[in-house]
């Protein structure tokens, strides 16, 4: 009796102590606050860290990868360097991003279709690449006629 009395003692006493830490870890699911961006090429450099988080989780969904894929591991701390142009990939990525910015700036900006919501005329990384690192190569269907015969659609001209 006397020790369950001991351990409950000292469970309380850790427990009361370790409430001060509990306030600096970020809420379960959330990330601890991000220190402010740096090294922006192709992004807005007065982009809010929220509004980059948000993008990066985009193009992670898009693509269908984890942030390692762009960003490197530092060797000494073990946390990924945001800022660091040590991968290849992450050079690929900016050039993709300035392609889908010079895409909707110059092109479908000139789209005017009176039924196209502002989406419906927006390139994305998702439109090509639809949750894989490369785009997967388009395949036509097959037309089927009224004879029963099958014919691959030709493009428009």
């Amino acid at each position: 009796m006397k020790r369950s009395a001991l351990f409950l003692a000292i469970a309380a006493c850790l427990t009361c102590a370790s409430l001060p830490l509990m306030g600096q870890t970020a809420p379960a699911g959330q990330h601890p606050p991000m220190p402010k961006p740096t090294n922006l090429q192709v992004l807005p450099k007065d982009i809010s860290t929220d509004d980059l988080m948000k993008q990066m989780r985009g193009f992670s969904q898009a693509l269908g990868v984890q942030c390692t894929f762009c960003h490197a591991m530092d060797k000494q701390t073990h946390k990924l360097n945001f800022a660091a142009d040590t991968k290849e990939d992450k050079g690929i990525a900016r050039t993709m991003i300035a392609m889908n910015q010079e895409i909707n700036s110059k092109f479908m900006s000139q789209i005017n279709d009176p039924d196209a919501k502002p989406a419906d005329k927006t390139v994305t990384c998702g439109t090509c690449h639809r949750g894989n690192t490369m785009p997967m190569p388009f395949t036509p269907k097959a037309e089927v006629h009224k004879d029963g015969a099958m014919q691959m659609q030709k493009p428009p001209q």
